[in-house]
């Protein structure tokens, strides 16, 4: 749920960051598309703008709900300058709507999320993730935008073989779900719309989310989920040995890189790391889970599924610090503190949503 509480969480981190007058300047009065801003990452974007645009600009969230077994919006942030329209980045009927209402700037977040339902899923996956990105940008080209910022995923892209510090300019073939082929095609689709029409594209590869607004699912991240099992006293399965690592990313960092991205000129036509530049162990991530909550669930062993062939993961965020000035201010613990409290504090309206049905994900079977 979208409370006072994660409203002023959201107003203190962009005050705490201190962005210089010029961004602050610049999102003033903007009118901001944010598809997907109905999701964890969007939901607070969405509210990080609205403080930014002011009164007289306005955040249109287009989003289908489809992350959740029943459809409410109940993390779009109630705020008088936020519209939410409920519709499918596949809708030309939705996007004319939407385009109606001047748009200077589009967040594209909106995803089929992510390996393992694209695995079960690949058509939808690709419609969604291909298809509906190109109409979106037909729809950016048309109404002349002044930014596209594209919500890659450095997780995915990637592949099975880097060499860590994962650096923007590796390229793999080695890629193991339709997921990461999509998100992949995504990139080289935003590069021929930027050169072939010179629409201004700025893609943000995102590493493992986590924060308040991010509902437990079979389909959702791992950190979500060991919460939503630890404060039932289920027991938490790992896929693999454990030691594997993930860069973990608090939401709200992860909404830094997403403003600043949309502001500096010298970040169009870029791809970068947006993460924390630190590793975790899963286990690890497990065990304090486990510890902060008091919890008597145990952690057991699952085997790997067959496409995870990452076992660690660490961005190097050097390039978007001297591209837009990103820096990570929230630490993993406090991270991890702040996400607790929000589903403590929402835990039945967590309950009413979490989609665990039987039988479906491998990693739970």
């Amino acid at each position: 749920m979208f409370d006072d509480k994660r409203y002023f969480l959201i107003k203190n981190y962009l005050e705490k960051l201190k962005l210089n007058d010029e961004i602050v300047k610049y999102y003033y009065g903007k009118s901001i598309l944010v598809t997907g801003g109905a999701g964890a990452i969007g939901s607070n974007l969405v509210a990080a703008l609205s403080l930014l645009v002011g009164e007289t600009g306005k955040i249109i969230v287009l989003d289908n709900l489809s992350s959740y077994k029943i459809k409410v919006n109940w993390n779009v942030p109630s705020l008088p300058n936020v519209l939410f329209v409920e519709g499918d980045v596949r809708d030309e009927n939705i996007l004319r709507r939407v385009f109606k209402e001047g748009i200077d700037i589009v967040f594209h977040l909106a995803a089929y999320f992510a390996n393992q339902k694209s695995v079960d899923y690949p058509l939808v996956s690709a419609d969604v993730d291909i298809s509906g990105l190109i109409k979106l940008l037909d729809y950016s080209k048309i109404a002349k935008i002044e930014k596209f910022i594209y919500a890659s995923s450095g997780c995915a892209i990637y592949g099975s073989y880097p060499r860590l510090p994962l650096k923007e300019e590796f390229i793999s073939m080695h890629l193991t779900t339709p997921y990461q082929i999509n998100k992949m095609a995504g990139e080289l689709y935003c590069n021929y719309y930027f050169h072939q029409y010179e629409i201004k594209i700025v893609k943000c590869r995102f590493f493992n989310s986590y924060g308040p607004g991010e509902v437990p699912g079979q389909y959702r991240n791992v950190i979500p989920n060991f919460i939503f099992w630890a404060m039932n006293n289920q027991p938490i399965p790992i896929t693999g040995t454990g030691n594997e690592t993930r860069d973990f990313t608090f939401v709200l960092d992860l909404v830094q890189g997403l403003i600043k991205g949309g502001y500096y000129e010298k970040a169009v036509g870029q791809e970068f790391n947006i993460a924390s530049g630190k590793e975790i162990k899963i286990i690890e991530l497990a065990n304090m889970i486990i510890k902060k909550l008091d919890s008597k669930s145990n952690i057991v062993f699952k085997e790997k599924r067959k496409w995870d062939t990452k076992p660690r993961l660490l961005a190097s965020i050097k390039k978007a610090k001297e591209l837009i000035g990103y820096h990570p201010i929230i630490k993993f613990e406090d991270g991890i503190d702040l996400t607790i409290e929000w589903f403590r504090k929402n835990c039945e309206q967590i309950r009413s949503l979490a989609d665990f049905p039987p039988g479906m994900n491998s990693s739970i079977r």
